[in-house]
């Protein structure tokens, strides 16, 4: 009966013994797997809405960033807001700088980690600007006019526009001569100084900077329009990214670059005061161009 009993033992320790060693194994490829994801690149995504590609300021920005998520970070730059938005939903970058539009777009799917603070506030304006000869002081003033829009997915410098028309019952389509996009607020005030324009629509903080950086060619424009004041344009990461510990760390350094000596030569290229944390009520504005529009 011992010799039996000593038998079925055997099979018990070995189960045991096979059980822990799987769970050593696992722990073991789990381990570096943990640490290739702490290990890879924080990816941040920046859009057109970003006022320029100047390494100096990326520098700023990307070491600064680097030093306050302890590890590297890569500046992920693209031509298009769809492209840096459908990368963030897809969870392909960890958070971005994008455009109040597709922040209001995508809402469900998205969280919002800060807002810029521009001039003592988290809001900005869009503009209508124009060469200097031309007269009027609203959109009417543009018609039959070539106008340049920034991008399908901007706010300022789309859909602020495509909403005055639609109040009276209007499409970019029909109430101008023609219309293109440009991929770029600055590349609107380029337009409409060199000619290639009439009119443009455009971010009020680009073409406010411009004036201070570029003056000569802000110069050969005028602000026709500005809206009322909106919300900024954020830093969001993709639906739950708040539980990654570096973005989580990210929203913390955005609002404290201040603070920080390289935080603050970056906002300073920026022009901006900070980052801040602001209520979702802060994009109504673009939520009801939103419906307006998709209600044509």
């Amino acid at each position: 009966m011992r010799g039996s009993e000593g038998q079925r033992g055997k099979p018990l320790r070995t189960r045991r013994a096979v059980l822990l060693a799987s769970a050593l194994t696992g722990a073991a490829v789990a381990a570096p797997r943990r640490r290739l994801l702490a290990e890879r690149p924080y990816r941040f995504g920046l859009t057109p809405v970003f006022l320029s590609n100047d390494l100096a300021l990326l520098e700023a920005l990307q070491g600064y960033l680097a030093r306050a998520l302890g590890g590297e970070v890569q500046l992920v730059l693209k031509r298009t807001y769809q492209e840096i938005t459908t990368q963030l939903i897809a969870g392909e970058i960890d958070a971005a700088w994008i455009c109040g539009f597709p922040f209001v777009a995508y809402r469900p799917r998205l969280e919002l980690l800060a807002v810029p603070v521009w001039r003592g506030q988290p809001r900005y304006q869009s503009y209508l600007i124009a060469g200097p000869e031309q007269r009027g002081t609203d959109i009417d003033a543009l018609r039959s006019n070539t106008h340049a829009f920034s991008d399908p997915d901007s706010n300022s410098g789309f859909l602020v526009t495509r909403a005055l028309l639609a109040e009276r019952r209007q499409t970019p389509e029909a109430f101008f001569s023609r219309t293109f996009f440009t991929y770029g607020h600055r590349n609107v005030v380029r337009a409409v100084a060199s000619g290639l324009a009439q009119s443009g629509s455009v971010d009020g903080y680009v073409w406010e900077v411009m004036t201070e950086t570029e003056p000569e060619l802000t110069g050969r424009t005028r602000v026709l329009w500005r809206s009322e004041w909106m919300g900024f344009p954020p830093v969001a990461t993709s639906l739950g990214g708040l539980r990654n510990a570096r973005t989580a760390r990210l929203q913390s350094a955005l609002i404290a670059m201040p603070g920080d000596d390289l935080g603050r030569r970056a906002l300073a290229f920026l022009r901006l005061d900070g980052f801040m944390m602001a209520p979702s009520n802060l994009y109504q504005g673009i939520a009801d161009r939103v419906a307006l529009v998709g209600n044509e």
